[in-house]
C-alpha cells in the first residue's frame, strides 16, 4: 500500500470487503435482531419483507418470530428517516436518527408547491405537525389522520395536511398483520408514546448518524455519507470536521479523502465472501456515491431502475451478479435467478444451494415475495439485450 499509516490508499477490492464484513456477509453472524440492526445502522423497510429477508441473509438461524417480537413490543421501529424513506431501526437509535432529519425534512415540505404556491409557513408547519402527533396517540390509520387534520387544520393543496406532514412528523408505523408484520394499509402513532422520548439537538443526532454510518459502510467520503442521508454535503462535512480528531482518515484509488473511525474492521481484497441473496432496496446498494463498489458500473442499470426500483439481487464474490425473484411451481416456493454473466459451475451449484435455502424461509410467509414487481424480470431481458 502507498501513503503515510494515517493517509494511506485503500484498494478498491478492500472497499468492497471492509462493507462486506460491517454489513455482516463475510459469514454468518451469531448477533440478535436488535443489536444487528444497529450494526448494520438501519435496514430499508420500504417493502415489509425486505428487513427479515436482509437479516436472514446475515444472520445464523434467524427467527423472523424474533424480529416480529421485537417490532410488535417496539424494540424495533419502523419509520421515515434516511433518503426520507422508511427504515427499520432499533427504537434506542430513532431519537437521535430523526434528530438529524427533523429540520431537512420540514424545510422540504415547508418549500415544496405541492402544497400550494408559496408552500407553508414554518411556523404553520410546526403547529399542525402538533395536531397531528397529539391525535396519534393511539394507532390511527391515513384515512383517519387525513380527516382529523382536515377538519382541524383545513386544508392545504391538493395534497392536504396529512400529506404535508407525515414525513416531516416524528410518527412511527405500528404493526398491524402478517406475513411481514405490515401490510399495505399503514397505521401510524406517535413515536414519543411508543418509545422513551428525549430528542438530542440536530447537531448531536447528526454525529451520531455521520459516526454510525462510518461503522457500518466506511471507509467512506463526504459524498457517501451525504448519498446515504440526503443530508446536504456541507452538513455533513461541518459533522465530520466536529468529530475529526475521533476518526481516521485514508484514501482511495482515485485520491479522495475517506473518514473511518479507528479499529473498524478492512480485511484483504481476496478476503472469501459467500454468496448472497439480498432483499429489494438493501442498504448495501444504495449506501454510497460511487456504488461500484457493490454493484459493478455496467450492470448497474439493470439493478436500480428508472423510477427508482432497487431489485432483488445476488453477491458472488460480494459484487452483485445477478438478480432473483420468487415464483410457484408445482404448488412450491422456487427461487429463479439470473446472473449478469456467465457463472464458473462450482459457483453456480453455491447460488441455487442458496436459492434453495431463501425458498424455504420465505414459503411459509409469502410464497411469491416481491411478486408485484416482477415485471422488472421481463424488463431485464430488453435491457440486458
Amino acid at each position: 500500500m502507498t501513503g503515510t499509516a494515517a493517509h494511506r490508499v485503500v484498494s478498491d477490492g478492500e472497499l468492497n470487503r471492509a462493507t462486506c464484513a460491517r454489513q455482516l456477509l463475510t459469514e454468518p453472524s451469531f448477533l440478535e435482531p436488535v443489536p444487528a440492526i444497529r450494526q448494520l445502522l438501519a435496514l430499508q423497510g420500504q417493502e415489509p419483507a425486505s428487513p427479515y429477508l436482509a437479516l436472514w441473509t446475515r444472520l445464523a438461524d434467524f427467527d423472523p418470530a424474533v424480529l416480529d417480537e421485537a417490532l410488535a413490543t417496539g424494540a424495533v421501529v419502523k419509520g421515515t428517516l434516511m433518503r426520507m424513506t422508511l427504515h427499520v431501526v432499533a427504537a434506542q437509535d430513532y431519537p437521535a436518527f430523526w434528530a438529524a432529519h427533523a429540520g431537512p425534512f420540514r424545510r422540504a415540505r415547508a418549500q415544496t408547491t405541492r402544497v400550494g404556491e408559496g408552500g407553508i409557513a414554518p411556523e404553520r408547519l410546526a403547529e399542525v405537525i402538533e395536531i397531528a402527533l397529539s391525535f396519534a396517540d393511539q394507532p390511527r390509520s391515513n384515512a383517519e389522520m387525513t380527516q382529523h387534520l382536515h377538519e382541524v387544520a383545513g386544508q392545504v393543496g391538493e395534497m392536504g395536511w396529512w400529506w404535508a406532514v407525515r414525513g416531516c412528523a416524528p410518527v412511527t408505523h405500528v404493526p398491524t398483520d402478517g406475513p411481514w408484520s405490515f401490510g399495505y394499509r399503514p397505521y401510524f402513532a406517535a413515536a414519543r408514546v411508543r418509545m422513551p422520548w428525549s430528542e438530542p439537538t440536530p447537531e448531536d443526532g447528526l454525529d451520531e448518524v455521520v459516526g454510525r454510518y462510518l461503522a457500518a459502510f466506511g471507509p467512506a467520503t463526504i459524498v457517501d455519507i451525504a448519498q446515504f442521508t440526503k443530508l446536504a454535503r456541507s452538513m455533513v462535512r461541518e459533522s465530520v470536521q466536529r468529530q475529526e480528531s475521533g476518526l481516521v482518515q485514508f484514501r482511495n484509488s482515485a485520491g479522495s479523502v475517506l473518514y473511518d473511525i479507528p479499529g473498524a474492521p478492512i480485511p484483504e481484497a481476496d478476503f472469501p465472501v459467500p454468496v448472497r441473496f439480498l432483499p429489494m432496496w438493501d442498504s448495501v446498494l444504495l449506501a454510497y456515491g460511487d456504488r461500484s463498489r457493490v454493484i459493478p458500473a455496467d450492470v448497474r442499470r439493470r439493478v436500480i431502475r428508472t423510477n427508482g426500483d432497487v431489485l432483488p439481487t445476488f453477491l458472488v464474490d460480494g459484487r452483485v451478479a445477478g438478480i432473483w425473484r420468487a415464483e410457484i411451481v408445482g404448488g412450491r416456493t422456487v427461487i429463479r435467478w439470473k446472473p449478469f454473466s456467465r457463472l464458473a459451475k462450482s459457483v453456480a451449484v453455491e447460488v441455487e444451494m442458496q436459492a434453495q435455502a431463501l425458498a424455504a424461509f420465505v414459503e411459509p410467509r409469502e410464497p411469491e415475495v416481491y411478486r408485484r414487481y416482477a415485471r422488472w424480470w421481463i424488463a431485464d431481458e430488453a435491457v440486458s439485450a
